[in-house]
């Protein structure tokens, strides 16, 4: 067994710590500006694009402003809990990584279960608000008309009959192959560049910029009244439950910024960048979604933004042809590039949980010529691809939501747990207040987030859950390296 992989057996914080320091081959290129960059390029995408309408539409109107301010603000308190786990961990990992070193192989199996979640269903998302765009660009451009039938989910969640009914199309095809395009690049391997990287970061934040400055003065006061609409009898629709039930929504828009710590053994100091990185790119991301929220409810009224591109709707109000190009484009680009993230982040869980005994050896299968985890790749593409192509986004949004929020609920108890047994550990950064303001914000924030989310939203979750356990106890738990590591250990 080498180094590392003893190191890695054992899953300790301080073994952790010592992997940080092994020669792992990577280089360490990466300033906190590239790290911004990258938090930026990961997290702007379907939230900004697409669920800023569908909050507005569906829960807080105007008043979405308000959702994404409580949305970042618990992100913040989460963002905080990362940066000091990132400072005091320096490996490349996720909240999986983090919680096996500090709560023990079930939550990390929790966590993991749940990311798999995560991953697979916000890259379905992105799919549909990719393809919400591709159709509108085809449109405005070309004057072509992708047919209805092929471009929409075929089945729609009834809220107040909580049933699913038919909407007549038959498959979101642009969805489809735009996830199995990237699941065929994604089996073959592709280089990722900082540099890269930070071009598509640019242009997404260009086309947002652009937005904001050529549709501000098209606003119409009026839309904004009333900013927090009347509530409609049932909670999340309007009214102050309807900003909470919102904020869970648009949460979606802020996630992402944990896959700056995934760059930890590529970062020049990640001590002191990975912080830097993870608050930065949270803190540009805040404002960019406050303005253009701002702008965009101002410009439309909020009853016409529940569509898969409510951005091109505002643009279209304005009549700048040319702007409406731009933004299509921007945000078919922005798209494919988050899309990617996700469908690359999803199953490298799959691998390092089967790495851990805790799945089948074959997820941890790598293909001989392209040196990728091609079988879970595969798997995950062909699920996320029927996913994205018969639920509506609504569903998808929902449930990426609430499935992150869980990991962020684990990820600060589990900074307040290292707090008080490890306070010997050296931390570069310390989120402030003592050992439980900020963890406790974070993990209460989070969670009431989570108690918003619609009931049929918590079931699907608690179901997936269900099912973890179940795989868990009746595989993971048999099969699991840490514990034969602690059996052969045993005299």
């Amino acid at each position: 067994m080498s180094e590392k992989e003893a190191l890695l057996a054992t899953k300790s914080v301080d073994d952790l710590r010592e992997l940080a320091q092994v020669d792992h081959g990577l280089k360490r290129s990466l300033t906190a500006l590239d790290l911004v960059m990258l938090g930026i390029g990961a997290i702007i995408g379907t939230g900004i694009f697409v669920l800023t309408g569908t909050a507005a539409a569906r829960n807080a109107g105007p008043a979405v402003v308000l959702s994404f301010i409580v949305a970042g603000t618990a992100s913040g308190f989460a963002g905080l809990c990362y940066s000091e786990m990132a400072s005091m961990i320096p490996i490349s990992g996720s909240a999986y990584t983090y919680a096996y070193a500090t709560m023990g192989e079930l939550v990390a199996w929790m966590i993991g279960w749940d990311l798999i979640l995560e991953y697979l269903v916000a890259a379905a998302a992105v799919s549909v608000g990719w393809s919400g765009y591709v159709v509108a660009f085809m449109h405005d451009t070309f004057g072509i008309d992708l047919p209805r039938a092929w471009t929409s989910a075929p089945v729609i969640w009834d809220e107040a009959k909580e049933q699913f009914h038919a909407t007549g199309a038959y498959l979101n095809l642009p969805a489809v192959l735009a996830v199995l395009a990237i699941t065929a690049l994604l089996v073959r391997g592709i280089k990722e560049s900082a540099r890269f990287n930070t071009i598509i970061v640019f242009v997404k934040v260009a086309v947002v910029l652009l937005f904001i400055a050529f549709a501000w003065s098209f606003v119409k006061t009026e839309n904004w009244h009333p900013f927090v609409p009347e509530n409609r009898g049932h909670f999340g629709k309007f009214g102050v439950s309807g900003v909470l039930q919102g904020a869970t929504t648009v949460f979606f828009a802020y996630i992402g910024f944990d896959a700056v710590s995934t760059a930890a053994q590529e970062t020049r100091n990640p001590q002191r960048d990975l912080p830097i990185g993870i608050l930065g790119s949270l803190a540009v991301c805040t404002v960019l979604y406050i303005a253009v929220s701002l702008i965009l409810t101002g410009v439309v009224p909020y009853t016409k933004l529940d569509v898969p591109h409510p951005i091109a709707v505002g643009v279209e109000a304005t009549g700048q042809r040319w702007l409406a190009t731009a933004v299509e484009v921007g945000a078919i680009a922005g798209l494919s590039s988050v899309m990617l993230v996700m469908l690359m982040g999803q199953p490298r869980i799959f691998f390092s949980m089967a790495q851990d005994g805790l799945f089948p050896q074959v997820a941890a299968r790598i293909h001989p010529r392209f040196g990728t985890p091609y079988i879970t790749t595969i798997i995950t593409g062909v699920v996320c691809a029927i996913a994205g192509g018969v639920l509506p986004i609504h569903i998808l949004a929902e449930l990426t939501s609430i499935g992150t929020l869980f990991a962020f609920v684990l990820v600060s108890i589990g900074v307040m747990i290292l707090r008080i047994k490890r306070p010997d550990l050296p931390r570069a950064f310390r989120a402030p207040g003592g050992p439980f303001v900020v963890p406790v914000l974070g993990a209460l924030s989070s969670g009431l987030l989570m108690c918003t989310a619609t009931p049929a939203t918590i079931i699907r979750l608690f179901v997936w859950m269900a099912i973890g356990f179940a795989v868990y106890f009746f595989y993971g738990r048999k099969h699991s390296k840490l514990r034969a590591a602690r059996k052969e250990a045993t005299p």
